[in-house]
């Protein structure tokens, strides 16, 4: 990806897609530095890598009235832990996304006379910021099981881990239910597809974060799959995943 204009960032909080209702997104990741300086470090300042934490904020157009909108959603998950993802540009299967398990940590909204009303809002990571990729797209909707198109995202060492992050965004339907999982191969064609992760069976609006206990995975490619039951079921849902 060459240098751009932010005109087409994506923002999922567990179970809302706040891009209608953002205008800044912020990604922060960081690592302590623990000195370890002593009488051979020739004068010079040592240190070594500590604690790591992420932080996701962003801020935009404050919105309410049902729970896809900014203040339902902030409100209801404010303290709570879920899966964040945010896209530079636009929210494609295969566009680069950035993936944690935050913590709702703040929410602000309110500001001056004559002012479109502004929110803020910040998650605290409970998990690294994983670099990874879109594995479905919020704007396709599911009303059958099925799968999704395979992404390359390499095989993964032993130490490292796959991450996954499940935004279920609507549904609708008399019982409908979603369960979805992250699939891998050594092939594009999965012939011999073998599940990774499982997400909980989902009827609602909500969100899920998977990790791998850090086995190495020889697969290369992976995609998500669903299976969904219930009468005329419809399900809006976004799947980011990524290796760390």
């Amino acid at each position: 990806m060459s240098k751009f204009v932010l005109l087409n960032a994506r923002l999922f909080a567990v179970g809302a897609d706040l891009t209608g209702a953002s205008n800044k997104i912020e990604l922060t990741a960081e690592v302590e530095d623990k000195e370890t300086t002593n009488y051979l470090s020739a004068g010079y300042k040592e240190v070594i890598g500590g604690l790591g934490s992420a932080e996701v904020a962003g801020e935009g157009q404050w919105e309410a009235a049902d729970s896809s909108k900014v203040d339902d959603a902030m409100w209801a998950r404010l303290g709570g832990v879920g899966p964040w993802t945010a896209c530079p540009d636009n929210a494609a299967v295969g566009d680069l996304a950035y993936i944690t398990q935050c913590m709702t940590a703040s929410y602000a909204l309110g500001g001056s006379i004559g002012d479109v009303a502004p929110w803020t809002g910040k998650g605290a990571s409970s998990w690294p910021l994983v670099r990874g990729q879109m594995a479905h797209p919020a704007g396709t909707a599911r009303t059958s099981t099925g799968v999704g198109t395979a992404v390359q995202l390499g095989a993964i060492p032993a130490g490292k881990r796959l991450y996954a992050a499940l935004h279920v965004l609507s549904v609708a339907g008399t019982t409908p239910s979603i369960t979805a999982r992250i699939e891998s191969d050594n092939a594009v064609g999965f012939p011999s597809a073998t599940t990774q992760l499982t997400f909980t069976a989902a009827n609602a609006a909500g969100g899920e974060a998977l990790r791998t206990i850090g086995s190495a995975i020889t697969d290369d490619w992976f995609r998500v799959a669903w299976t969904i039951t219930g009468t005329t079921p419809s399900f809006m849902f976004a799947t980011s995943f990524g290796i760390r």
